[in-house]
This record gives C-alpha cells, sequence and structure tokens, in this order.
C-alpha cells in the first residue's frame, strides 16, 4: 500500500470515526445531551466536515503532486 493510498485510508477511517462517536452522542438523548457529550458531539461533527473536506483538498490538489 503507497503512502498516498494509506493517507487517504486513514482520513476516511477518521471521518467516520468521528461521524459516528457524533451519532453516539446525539442518540443517548435525556439529560446526559445537555451537558459534556452533546458538546463533544458537535465537535465530532464539525471536526468530521473539516476531514472530509480536507480528504477532497487532498485527493484533488495533492495527491497527484506526490510521488512515491
Amino acid at each position: 500500500m503507497s503512502l498516498k493510498s494509506f493517507h487517504v485510508f486513514f482520513i476516511v477511517l477518521a471521518v467516520l470515526s468521528s461521524l459516528g462517536f457524533a451519532v453516539w452522542t446525539f442518540t443517548m438523548g435525556g439529560a446526559e445531551l445537555a451537558s459534556g457529550p452533546g458538546a463533544l458531539g458537535v465537535t465530532s461533527a464539525l471536526a468530521s466536515i473539516v476531514l472530509a473536506a480536507y480528504g477532497v483538498w487532498f485527493v484533488m490538489r495533492k495527491a497527484g503532486r506526490i510521488i512515491i
């Protein structure tokens, strides 16, 4: 596995993990959501959006330039 494909795989794995954590915190429900886990879920959802944007940017711009 090349370094480029490993990087793309790792970014996809990070996006899925952060989305999974966000879904988990949002499905807790009740009083737990109003406290810390709700804020962590929002932060995780935003992080997954940023990671997905970075993954698209990497594939579109950088992946063609890296020769390994």
